[in-house]
């Protein structure tokens, strides 16, 4: 402003004053330049994670021992359930490649095949470890929480199955005896309801479903089949299923169903298998409770170990 005055107090002519007119704005434009700040002032001006650069750039804090050993435990645990999954979905596989299963002309029966139970629960068992180890092995959040819904869906489905037995236990005679009339009408085409079947016959001691007759509802065994086992039953209903001892005789309960009950009681086991099946369960409820009970407590611990993982990473992702 000094420099202003100094122009406006001398006296020009008519050339001298525009000289003055055009040098006032040029000496305000530089009066009212800002005012350079100092290199401080510049550092004052930064923002506070440039001039810490710990304040952008976190390290992640060092996992606990406990959290470690968590980690490792879960990646072990749900590999032993990976391995087993595959076993299971192997064996499912090799059994229906075996018996042609998968084939065009058997995907009817594929349904009822026990095999494919192998299959689905391999499946299953497989998938969801498998979302658990590398879960753990990478510390992700997304598979450790799929891991946990899976996990827990598992558990709503046996919770459900469990509450439908109870609220149909009156019922579980007549399903048990379906079950078994459907393995009776096709025992000769399954291998594994006929092994079934022999097995609970052979353990039992018993023949059919009520009686050793019931026999005569299969194609096979019925007296006007044109086989040679027809008004027979399985050798797995003989009273001694062995010659001498050793040797397997499967043509014991030949022609018994041509006997009256007393000649037949003499072979083969009259009485049927769904009493005793029915009583055999009852007998080993206390088994199947703990086998449920021990199946809770492998799902919880992955649950358990899986949601202590979550605890451990989300903090650290949210400092991010």
């Amino acid at each position: 402003m000094a420099l202003s005055r100094t122009w406006l107090s001398r006296p020009r002519g008519a050339a001298g004053g525009g000289e003055s007119t055009r040098l006032l704005p040029q000496a305000s434009r530089l009066v009212e330049l800002p005012y350079s700040s100092s290199s401080d002032d510049d550092d004052l001006d930064l923002p506070a994670a440039e001039q810490d650069p710990a304040a952008w750039c976190p390290v992640p804090p060092k996992p606990g021992t406990f959290s470690q050993c968590v980690r490792y435990l879960a990646f072990l645990w749900n590999l032993l359930f990976l391995l087993l999954g595959l076993l299971a979905l192997a064996v499912g596989v090799w059994g229906l490649l075996a018996k042609g299963s998968l084939g065009g002309e058997r995907l009817a029966p594929l349904g009822s095949d026990p095999m494919l139970l192998f299959v689905l629960v391999g499946l299953g068992a497989s998938a969801v470890s498998l979302a658990g180890c590398l879960g753990a092995l990478r510390s992700s959040p997304c598979l450790l929480r799929f891991f946990v819904g899976a996990v827990l869906a598992f558990a709503g489905l046996e919770l459900l199955g469990v509450l439908l037995l109870l609220a149909a236990r009156h019922r579980l005679r007549d399903a048990l005896r379906d079950a078994l009339l459907l393995c009776l009408l096709r025992y000769q085409e399954e291998p594994d309801l006929r092994f079934l079947v022999d097995e609970v016959q052979r353990n039992l001691r018993c023949c059919g479903l009520s009686s050793y007759r019931d026999w005569e509802n299969n194609p096979y065994f019925n007296c006007s089949a044109p086989g040679v086992q027809a008004c027979s039953v399985p050798a797995s209903c003989c009273l001694d299923p062995w010659q001498n001892g050793t040797v397997a005789n499967a043509q014991c309960a030949f022609g018994a169903l041509r006997l009256g009950d007393v000649a037949a009681s003499t072979v083969v086991h009259l009485g049927g298998c769904v009493a005793q099946l029915s009583a055999w369960f009852r007998g080993q409820a206390g088994g199947i409770v703990a086998g449920a009970a021990v199946l809770v407590l492998v799902e919880a611990a992955g649950v358990l170990m899986a949601l202590k993982m979550l605890g451990d990473i989300v903090p650290i992702v949210a400092r991010d």
